[in-house]
């Protein structure tokens, strides 16, 4: 996919929104994760990982989107924008829509994946034989992940925890986001312990688990 760039008056920054996708939302890796540096990194490269890291941070402080300011960005990543449509910059995100974790949504806007799907069988062939060994012990290995329903429980009790500590619902959310949890599911966890903050007291179980989580954050 070209991106398409004014060569008169250059495109100095672009809007970036989540590209939902329940799936791979829910079976795919955080940009921050150790299976994308170890396997996503050599397929994609480090730019377009450390871009989608930056691009991830982002969506944890503004879940709807943000502007994203793209010489800023070429320099934090060590990457040039001069060179017009073959800036530096600009190829590192033609390689994320390239490889499906962002695409663009007009010609200044872009929809990047909050997680990458796990490498495709032909992906897995291009890693070197080390990693191709290392990604079948992966998939071999039995899944710990919390599934969807042990997600939402512990952010609705974590929500219900700070709710009672009097915690406003907006700063609840951005808790939340910061760990880790979908933004549906925190949007669901806010609403779910304005239903009952009234009439449930929060145990300490939840302030325990509160409490687990923000060390295992840390």
């Amino acid at each position: 996919m070209t991106l398409i760039i004014d060569p008169v008056e250059p495109t100095t920054t672009y809007a970036v929104e989540p590209w939902s996708d329940p799936v791979i939302d829910q079976l795919g890796h955080d940009p921050r994760s150790a299976y994308v540096e170890t396997f996503w990194l050599p397929i994609l490269g480090p730019s377009s990982v450390w871009l989608l890291r930056r691009l991830a941070d982002g969506l944890d402080r503004s879940p709807e989107g943000f502007e994203l300011d793209l010489i800023d960005t070429a320099q934090s990543l060590g990457v040039g924008m001069r060179g017009g449509r073959n800036a530096p910059l600009l190829r590192t995100f033609e390689r994320c829509c390239r490889f499906g974790a962002a695409r663009m949504h007009g010609p200044t806007s872009l929809l990047v994946r909050r997680r990458l799907a796990p490498l495709t069988r032909a992906q897995t062939e291009r890693l070197p034989q080390s990693l191709q060994i290392r990604h079948d012990t992966w998939l071999r290995q039995p899944r710990t992940s919390a599934s969807f329903e042990q997600m939402q429980t512990r952010a609705r009790s974590l929500a219900l925890s700070m709710l009672q500590l009097d915690e406003d619902t907006a700063a609840i959310e951005r808790q939340l986001h910061r760990w880790r949890f979908h933004p549906a599911i925190a949007h669901d966890a806010v609403r779910w312990a304005l239903d009952r903050a009234p009439h449930v007291e929060v145990d300490s179980g939840a302030r325990l688990l509160e409490q687990e989580l923000s060390d295992d954050v840390a």
